[in-house]
């Protein structure tokens, strides 16, 4: 049964970083860097390095699987497992099948013998009885008492060494216990149970409808588990993740490299800013905001290149940042489009209202799947131009206006398709403004609820950017308050290596 991840509950996550996300900016102030946070007990503990056991990297995947599985309860309403058969034509799904197939014939003729025999039916009968003891709750002592007395295996094996065992009886009594203890819907397939003559047909799909109440069950469990974790989700991961830290102390090695990748290109941004690179080392070093490099370093992960690791902090949300960014880059296309349109041909249409819309309903269809390896983008982009010719050209002539000329045409459907061009000048515009949208949304305080002002040119995806950018910044507000004391390390090591420990407040930069 494969967990289901579906990310289309991202709105919820920002509910929930709502809720829980209430820090500011300034809780990654210089002074919290300069000062001694061992002594916090928000603070993680550091290990000195050591050899790592099997046993010790066993728990920490553990401790990640827990991390992993309570992160996405709590931040994906839609999460559940499902029941989902393997391929017919799969190796696993044919195996599966045949030593199915070959265990049910196997029974089926023990009880065709005569005197038939019962030993693999009554271990079935058993481990059904286990199955539905599970579904009960504290205090059902009655059915529990009744189900271990019908489903007596010691009852059942001497009833069957005299050829007394009513076997279509147990069975009866199972589908009748099951239709008690089921979720409403499974009642048609207690139904269709009831319908069931062949004993060896019917138990094995007694244990298929088990297996459908097991998933049921699970779920329950974790719809209650939901509120709960929702509750105490940022003292439960950053605890997880401590564990995983004392187990495994390279634990944190990526997300110091991404750190300190920002850190660098902090430092080159300011180099190109200044007439002169002198002083751009360790005194530049001490007067970069942490904040600001944190929020770049979340930046390039709308850009990164997910076949690489994600650095460890950010594992549990990779999915969901995969897919911004895949939605990002959709929309960038987009915005790439409307824009060369206007400026091709602004003057023909500027009088049509909403035509930005039609521009982008045409678009959107074509670009559906552009993150799949097997999508040509070059391909799409040039059925995008023909049928924005079209559109054009039906708008002037329902007008009484005279349609593009060839050489027009030609132009503008050149001029989309070259957007798939490394350093195409229109997308690179579009790119950074979209990098500034997402940055101005990270410099409001997590509290605030309003979206910054979106840049020219992305006013037709406006609504989308919006959207995308709330999601983006529930994930990044919620992440800082979980990770925030290891990032408060890792910067206080980077940008202060040779602050004392214990300085005071008055003698740090303010942030």
């Amino acid at each position: 049964m494969p967990l289901s991840d579906d990310q289309n509950s991202d709105s919820d996550s920002s509910r929930l970083s709502e809720s829980t996300a209430s820090s500011s900016d300034s809780e990654y102030s210089r002074q919290s860097f300069n000062s001694d946070s061992s002594s916090k007990p928000s603070s993680p503990a550091s290990s000195p390095p050591k050899m790592v056991t099997f046993d010790e990297l066993m728990a920490a995947a553990r401790n990640l699987t827990d991390l992993t599985l309570a992160h996405e309860i709590a931040v994906n309403a839609n999460f559940c497992i499902k029941h989902e058969d393997l391929p017919q034509n799969s190796l696993v799904g044919t195996v599966k099948r045949i030593v199915h197939k070959a265990f049910w014939d196997h029974l089926e003729s023990e009880l065709n013998e005569d005197p038939p025999e019962y030993e693999h039916a009554i271990k079935l009968f058993e481990e059904i009885k286990e199955i539905l003891l599970s579904f009960l709750t504290p205090g059902a002592n009655r059915i529990q008492n009744q189900i271990c007395e019908v489903l007596d295996t010691d009852l059942i094996r001497q009833q069957a060494e005299h050829n007394a065992v009513d076997i279509h009886g147990l069975a009866n009594y199972i589908i009748n216990t099951m239709g008690k203890l089921c979720a409403p819907i499974r009642d048609n397939d207690i139904k269709q149970l009831k319908a069931t003559d062949n004993i060896v047909e019917l138990l094995r799909q007694i244990f298929h409808v088990l297996d459908l109440m097991k998933m049921d069950m699970a779920n329950y469990t974790i719809q209650c588990l939901r509120p709960y974790l929702q509750r105490n989700l940022v003292d439960y991961e950053r605890t997880k993740f401590q564990e995983i830290l004392e187990e495994t102390p390279s634990a944190l090695d990526l997300t110091t490299e991404w750190i300190k990748e920002s850190i660098e290109d902090e430092l080159s941004s300011i180099s190109d800013e200044s007439s002169s690179s002198s002083g751009a080392d360790h005194s530049s070093k001490s007067n970069i905001s942490p904040t600001l490099v944190l929020n770049n370093g979340y930046l390039k992960l709308l850009q990164w290149d997910y076949h690489k690791t994600i650095p460890e902090t950010l594992i549990t949300d990779e999915v969901r940042l995969q897919e911004l960014r895949e939605k990002l880059n959709q929309l960038k296309i987009i915005a790439c489009v409307c824009l060369i349109t206007n400026n091709m041909v602004g003057a023909a249409i500027v009088d049509v209202p909403d035509f930005a819309d039609q521009l982008k309903r045409v678009s959107v269809p074509l670009l559906e799947g552009m993150n799949k390896k097997t999508f040509d983008l070059k391909e799409a982009l040039n059925a995008i131009g023909v049928q924005i010719c079209s559109k054009v050209n039906g708008s002037l002539s329902e007008r009484g206006l005279p349609t593009l000329n060839a050489e027009t045409q030609n132009n503008l459907m050149g001029q989309i398709a070259s957007i798939v061009e490394e350093n195409n000048p229109v997308c690179s515009l579009i790119d950074k403004r979209i990098q500034l949208f997402m940055k101005s949304l990270l410099a409001l305080p997590s509290f605030q609820k309003c979206m910054p002002a979106v840049p020219g040119g992305l006013s037709v995806i406006q609504t989308e950017m919006e959207f995308v950018g709330s999601q983006y910044a529930s994930i990044v507000n919620f992440n800082k308050q979980v990770y925030g004391p290891f990032y408060a390390n890792i910067l206080r090591k980077l940008l202060f290596p040779e602050a004392p420990i214990g300085k005071t407040e008055t003698e740090a930069p303010t942030n």
